[in-house]
């Protein structure tokens, strides 16, 4: 049983890193209905740029602060110069954008820092919180940011002018512009977030599988898996499918699969999901007349 419940806790805490970066996904895919296949060397080039804010002597938390600012800013930019002039293109083109900026990303990451493992810090050093035996520091502190991100984020598209604007413009971008709603704007701003929450993904996920420019390959591949479970079209039920992988991995891994093939898990759900339910447990079902 105490085997078990550890299990059951370190899949909830790497559940709320897959949970952060499944919204990032979302993010994009409601104003696109695109995949960004690109996201997760995203999260990867961030943290590894506040690895070297820390490595020059950065205290963890303003290195933090300042590379989801970055990463913020870069997600606009990178919007603007690169994906805006594919935006009336098929959907194949931007596929294949997104597959380019992701080999970028990476080829980059390794000319600049290698492709040796690296040792990531983490803010939650020391014993386990509250004498909890089945969590690690850093596990905890994990399940706490990603429970404070899935707060704010909720905070900001229901309680924000802003937020709202953002909702209108990527479920009806028409009537939102004869509203006045600056439509290329408000995507351009979902980059932005869908970066920077990667990046928070990216700086909890890395003290767990260490940092190198492979290091979200696979949780890219679970935030996916959670995505499509809990709904790609709505952010709080793939939110919900990241925890629920999370678990489901750690669990099968120790149990059932081995932890050689867990992998193979992700791609289950996925193949399951979408034969059974293809729009997710919580997401809409759209009906068109034809």
């Amino acid at each position: 049983m105490s085997a078990f419940l550890h299990q059951l806790a370190s899949g909830l805490a790497l559940g709320g890193v897959y949970a952060i970066m499944a919204l990032a996904l979302v993010m994009i895919f409601q104003a696109t209905q695109l995949v960004n296949f690109a996201q997760g060397e995203m999260a990867m080039f961030s943290t590894y740029f506040a690895w070297r804010l820390i490595d020059l002597g950065w205290p963890y938390w303003r290195a933090f602060a300042v590379t989801v600012i970055v990463s913020f800013f870069g997600g606009i930019a990178l919007e603007r110069i690169v994906v805006r002039p594919f935006a009336n293109a098929p959907a194949l083109a931007s596929v294949i954008v997104f597959i380019g900026l992701a080999l970028i990303f990476n080829a980059l990451a390794g000319w600049l820092y290698g492709y040796s493992v690296t040792d990531f810090p983490t803010p939650f050093d020391g014993p386990p919180w509250f004498g909890q035996r089945y969590l690690s520091a850093h596990e905890s502190g994990a399940i706490l940011v990603s429970l404070v991100v899935l707060a704010a984020v909720y905070a900001f598209f229901r309680f924000t002018s802003l937020g709202l604007a953002m909702r209108a413009a990527a479920q009806n971008p028409t009537s939102s512009r004869l509203l006045g709603v600056r439509v290329g704007w408000m995507l351009a701003l979902g980059w932005g977030l869908a970066a920077a929450i990667g990046a928070i993904a990216g700086m909890m996920a890395a003290p767990i599988v260490y940092l190198d420019p492979n290091m979200m390959a696979g949780i890219l591949l679970y935030a996916f898996a959670g995505a499509v479970l809990g709904g790609i079209d709505n952010p709080f039920g793939a939110a919900f499918g990241g925890f629920a992988v999370g678990v489901l991995e750690n669990l099968m891994g120790a149990y059932v699969v081995g932890s050689e093939v867990k992998l193979s898990v992700a791609l289950a759900i996925i193949v399951g999901v979408l034969a059974w339910r293809p729009s997710g447990l919580f997401g809409r079902r759209i009906v068109a007349r034809v």
